[in-house]
């Protein structure tokens, strides 16, 4: 029997075959070139990368996954769990999502963006209902700190989802089937109801394939006959389906709801803070919700943002500072849109502003009066300096 022919008879025989493919037609090998160092560095860690939309996968009813190749033919390498920045025009407002990448690091052909759609949400309405093959975008270079590094972090990991914080985690799902990489996944993801848990069917299937890596989607609102787990994600489903908790590295992506519950029950179960992994997830959706939030103030009321040399705006309390800018044409350099990378930081000139909890501004930036935008609310009237 040929060599050929007892590899046909391997599960994912012709997915293979596809994803050789695709990257003789679009990938480029990371192999050292003779430039000078600036250059070497930019081929790391672009400012911006020119994208094509290849394809469009229908995932869920309200989520898709984005199939993003190289205009130039050359795509920066990531770490799984790593997040992109899109940049994109809707209307007249320009502006920009973080989306984890959800394909593995293990090829160089394309990123995959997994995007479900936000009640009202302006970014994840025009990607999903406007954007289609062949459309060009524009992102900034992978970025990011959720990732697994093998100096600190446990080969067994514990992965706490919830909507479409799956995205980083497939990612590192992705990458350790592709190499047969010595770790063990528990992926424990919360959802609704059945039809809203995002790559469900490969999952299943992964997990039935792969010994050492283990599915639990927890529904809310089950479907009949389902024998899963049901309810939310707590510390009794996760102590009997993990057993021993020493040697585990626990990581969360989803919601702030997810977090508010599952952090307590971490706690609860004596994990120490320096083997729980977060991920941010973007600002809350209710500022006022957020433990310190004046209670005399309202998210709607009026304030006046005053921009040194270039203007002032009516802005809304419960908005953050970089929305306003963006939606008065004003651009301001931002990345993770959560308070943490500090792309989007402006001098406050004078006035008063609210930063939720997870607002990682530095010591020196706080002494000189800088603040994230993305994460800062105008309380009053204020001044900032780009």
């Amino acid at each position: 029997m040929k060599i050929e022919d007892i590899l046909k008879e391997f599960d994912g025989y012709n997915d293979v075959l596809a994803e050789i493919e695709v990257s003789r037609k679009y990938g480029r090998p990371y192999s050292h070139e003779n430039d000078s160092a600036d250059q070497y560095i930019d081929l790391l860690h672009p400012d911006r990368v020119a994208l094509r939309v290849s394809d469009v996968i229908e995932e869920t009813p309200s989520t898709k996954t984005l199939r993003l190749v190289s205009r130039d033919g050359y795509l920066p390498p990531f770490q799984a769990g790593q997040y992109i920045a899109l940049y994109v025009e809707v209307g007249n407002v320009r502006t920009s999502r973080p989306y984890s990448i959800s394909s593995s690091p293990n090829q160089t052909a394309y990123y995959d963006i997994t995007v479900r759609r936000v009640p009202d949400g302006l970014v994840s309405n025009y990607l999903l209902d406007e954007v289609k093959r062949g459309d060009d975008l524009e992102s900034s270079g992978p970025s990011g700190h959720f990732y697994y590094n093998p100096l600190f972090h446990d080969p067994n990991m514990v992965f706490l989802a919830g909507g479409s914080g799956v995205t980083p985690f497939m990612s590192m799902i992705r990458e350790k089937v592709d190499l047969s990489l010595d770790r063990t996944v528990y992926l424990f993801y919360g959802a609704k109801t059945l039809d809203e848990v995002i790559f469900h069917d490969e999952m299943v299937e992964v997990s039935r394939r792969v010994d050492n890596i283990h599915y639990f989607p927890v529904l809310e609102d089950p479907p009949d006959g389902y024998e899963g787990a049901r309810g939310l994600i707590t510390a009794d489903l996760m102590k009997e389906k993990l057993g021993d908790l020493a040697d585990k590295t626990f990581y969360l992506c989803g919601p702030q709801g997810m977090y508010d519950f599952c952090m307590p029950s971490l706690e609860q179960m004596g994990i120490p803070r320096r083997k729980i992994r977060n991920e941010v997830y973007g600002v809350p959706m209710d500022i006022s919700t957020e433990p310190g939030w004046p209670s005399d103030t309202k998210v709607d009321d009026t304030v006046k943002v005053s921009v040194t040399g270039v203007g002032a705006f009516d802005a809304r309390a419960g908005v953050p500072l970089l929305v306003t800018l963006e939606n008065n044409g004003v651009l301001a350099p931002s990345v993770c849109r959560s308070g943490e990378c500090s792309m989007c930081r402006v001098k406050l000139l004078s006035g008063k502003v609210f930063q939720p909890a997870g607002s990682l501004v530095r010591s020196s930036d706080r002494k000189y009066g800088y603040i994230h935008s993305c994460a800062s609310y105008p309380l009053e009237d204020v001044e900032i300096l780009l």
